[in-house]
């Protein structure tokens, strides 16, 4: 069963992106960019994400003000956060962040190798959920069958 991940990558600055990328160049994940936060909300909703890279500090809407909006739309409200910071080092954004809904905080300039084992975490938890969720499905499915057919029996003089 092949399932399907991305991670949502929203940075104001191209070249961070791009490291981003490099250090998350997986085969069994797809990466998506988005250079504003109005960009990353359209992207949620055109694309099923597992996990969003989020910095902090962007012009017009910066990264909390994403992960408020995104924790007020059920489709995004569970997608894991990790915020990404040059500037917000301070306590009070830390906790904000959290506030906010982050899964974790991290300040710039990132350790790719601390980067790609929490992304790696991140990944495979919801690879065990998506799992777990079409288990479930397929077992609704095998009730809703046996279900059909003790009616059909019981119909039958």
């Amino acid at each position: 069963m092949s399932i399907e991940q991305k991670i949502l990558i929203v940075d104001d600055y191209e070249p961070n992106l791009i490291s981003l990328e490099a250090v998350l160049d997986d085969e069994s994940w797809g990466l998506v960019k988005a250079t504003s936060g109005m960009q990353a909300l359209k992207l949620l909703l055109e694309n099923e994400v597992s996990l969003v890279l989020l910095d902090v500090q962007m012009p017009e809407m910066d990264g909390f003000e994403v992960a408020q909006m995104m924790r007020k739309n059920p489709r995004t409200q569970t997608v894991p956060i990790i915020f990404l910071t040059a500037i917000s080092k301070e306590d009070k954004y830390i906790y904000k962040g959290y506030q906010a809904g982050a899964v974790d905080y991290l300040c710039k300039p990132i350790n790719p190798t601390i980067l790609r084992s929490k992304v790696e975490f991140f990944m495979k938890l919801d690879k065990q959920k998506k799992e777990l969720e079409a288990k479930l499905f397929r077992a609704r499915e095998h009730l809703n069958a046996y279900n059909d057919s003790k009616v059909r029996i019981e119909a039958t003089p």
